[in-house]
């Protein structure tokens, strides 16, 4: 059964720093491109960041970049998200979603993913 679960989220002050986990599982980990994602108000969930399969291509949306780094381990089926700087307006639900790839030149970061974790909420507050 493919399964991703998401840990790591929490209470932070702005300008703090946490370290989303998603451990996934039930599929071949490394046939697949893996992000986080948030809701956005009045429309789909949004791309935080995403990695290629093999993790050589990253992908950020604009409001994060340079404040968050995606990572993976595929040894241990784990993908990683250093948030630092954290501002108020990060706070939401950031859920681990996956898609499978048939190449490693692209980094998909929206539209239908094939799996998706229960999320992990964050809360950037004083």
């Amino acid at each position: 059964q493919p399964q991703l679960v998401e840990s790591g989220g929490g209470l932070v002050q702005p300008g703090g720093s946490l370290r989303l986990s998603c451990v996934a599982s039930g599929f071949e980990v490394n046939t697949y491109a893996i992000g986080w994602f948030r809701e956005a108000p009045g429309k789909d969930r949004e791309g935080v960041a995403c990695i290629s399969s093999s993790g050589g291509l990253t992908y950020y949306n604009p409001s994060v970049k340079g404040r968050f780094t995606i990572s993976r381990d595929n040894d241990k089926d784990t993908v990683f998200l250093q948030m630092n700087s954290l501002k108020p307006e990060d706070t939401n639900w950031y859920y681990c979603a996956a898609r499978r790839v048939f190449a490693d030149t692209y980094v998909p970061c929206g539209g239908a993913m094939d799996y998706w974790g229960e999320g992990t909420q964050i809360t950037v507050s004083s």
